[in-house]
């Protein structure tokens, strides 16, 4: 049996838009209603979801059979969990709160082998196809993607060298706690925001990784998108069901 392609790293790599769903529900039959939507790419949350990994596995599960790149975040930049999370399958991972070039360092350690690593070895394991794949421990790096969070003015400071690291294969740029940091707590659409994140987005493609960007507001998806992001995340599950569910109910109730 091959190793699994990674078609959303190959994607990155090619250039090509990838255009993103995030996922706080984390449920299995979600996972799988979304799965089927045409979405390049669905980020399961771990960060700010209650989801951990034995929650994560059934999602994966359930998204398999679609033609769709499962992301997952995790909660931190922790090299337990991040092994935990490649041996039940996950490919692709986005680490939050990377403020460093060495952050950054840690978190390649993490998903690598030694003795470019230190990720424990196990030879059966979902990842591996339960020891089916050949040569797994040798080849597992060519198809793992790995993403770092930038969301504070320090993180902002040293997005070059963040980037410029060895084995990182994209940098998102978290709106939400990157307008906190920077004095506009609950405000990331402020036009100063914006043009931060514009010139973000932009450095962190001039050093030849691509950008990520997350948000609702379709206005600003699209300026995102012009300014360099590459994977691009429109939208958040938990909210279409929100706001769609009240929105239906406000067509009844006002007539």
């Amino acid at each position: 049996m091959d190793l699994p392609k990674n078609k959303f790293k190959h994607a990155l790599a090619a250039g090509r838009q990838q255009l993103g769903l995030w996922s706080v529900l984390t449920s299995s039959y979600s996972a799988e209603i979304i799965a089927g939507a045409g979405y390049d790419w669905i980020l399961i949350d771990t960060e700010h979801s209650p989801s951990g990994v034995e929650g994560v596995l059934p999602q994966l599960q359930a998204m398999a059979p679609y033609d769709v790149s499962p992301v997952v975040r995790a909660a931190w930049n922790d090299t337990v969990l991040i092994k935990r999370f490649l041996d039940i399958g996950v490919q692709t991972l986005l680490i939050p709160f990377v403020q460093s070039a060495e952050e950054a360092r840690a978190a390649v350690e993490a998903v690598r082998y030694p003795p470019g690593g230190v990720r424990g070895i196990s030879m059966f394991t979902r990842a591996n196809r339960f020891g089916r794949v050949k040569d797994y421990v040798k080849r597992a790096s060519e198809e793992i993607c790995l993403l770092v969070q930038v969301e504070t003015r320090t993180a902002v400071d040293v997005v070059e060298e963040i980037a410029r690291v060895d084995g990182i294969d994209g940098v998102f740029v978290g709106p939400s706690d990157l307008a906190a940091s920077m004095g506009y707590l609950g405000n990331p659409g402020h036009e100063d925001m914006l043009k931060l994140i514009d010139t973000t987005l932009g450095r962190i493609k001039a050093c030849g990784k691509p950008p990520g960007f997350l948000t609702p507001d379709t206005t600003i998806a699209r300026r995102a998108i012009a300014a360099g992001s590459l994977f691009t995340a429109i939208g958040i599950d938990g909210g279409i069901l929100a706001r769609g569910a009240e929105n239906l109910l406000t067509q009844f109730k006002n007539g």
